[in-house]
């Protein structure tokens, strides 16, 4: 197959997303008993989970739903019923700070994009620009890679036609010459499905293997692959 815009996801496409995750949130968990507040894992895990689903809860659809800062500032809320900007900005940076620091990239990252390398390569991807600027660089790719199109920029996350037909419009590339790469059958596969672009579900991401019963209708991907170097091949 030939492209001329290969599109790719980022969280679980490009690097494991999980041992990240949760490197950062035990850093997290230090900063804040480093900085006086008594709390056990479990009850780090409780305020986490409580203060990210109400933020997912109000912010549905876009990248603020995904803001760490955001998610400590309710849990210093919940926890302490403090207000402290300096707190809560700290312990922010100490998740995502042990966050970059475990991240690694898929086994095969980079025979997967010599392969592509006369395309023009895009990562199209949900949360801050800031964020994922830093997990490009800090994943040492970002030379390779041509655009990035985040959620924040757009206004609205995937599975919205905005990321992607934003994307196109930056190459000005039309959907059938694209591919979209990403591990996500709703964000990723129906999303570039809706707008009319080639998907490939990256089943290797999460270490979870979608239903059969779950790959219907726009969530069908055109290709499935379980590992980097198998991408290589559907895209040669």
């Amino acid at each position: 197959m030939s492209h001329e815009a290969v599109l790719f996801d980022l969280d679980n496409t490009l690097y494991p997303y999980a041992p990240a995750n949760e490197a950062g949130k035990h850093a997290a968990l230090e900063a804040f008993r480093e900085r006086g507040y008594e709390l056990c894992r479990e009850q780090f895990d409780e305020l986490y989970a409580s203060a990210r689903h109400e933020a997912k809860r109000e912010l549905d659809g876009t990248a603020a739903s995904h803001g760490r800062f955001i998610y400590f500032k309710r849990a210093l809320r919940r926890h302490a019923d403090v207000h402290d900007a300096a707190d809560a900005f700290a312990i922010g940076e100490a998740y995502w700070e042990g966050y970059l620091r475990r991240m690694e990239p898929f086994d095969g990252l980079g025979s997967v994009l010599d392969s592509v390398c006369e395309a023009s390569v895009v990562v199209v991807t949900n949360l801050t620009t800031r964020i994922q600027l830093r997990k490009l660089a800090r994943l040492g790719i970002d030379d390779r890679i041509d655009r990035l199109v985040t959620s924040e920029e757009v206004g609205r996350e995937k599975p919205s036609a905005l990321p992607f037909t934003a994307a196109l419009s930056r190459l000005d590339c039309r959907p059938s010459e694209a591919v979209m790469i990403g591990d996500n059958v709703v964000a990723d596969v129906e999303g570039a499905n809706a707008v009319g672009i080639e998907t490939v579900l990256f089943a290797g991401g999460t270490g979870e293997t979608p239903a059969s019963a779950e790959l219907t209708g726009r969530r069908r991907p055109d290709h499935r692959v379980d590992d980097l170097p198998a991408l290589a091949e559907v895209l040669a």
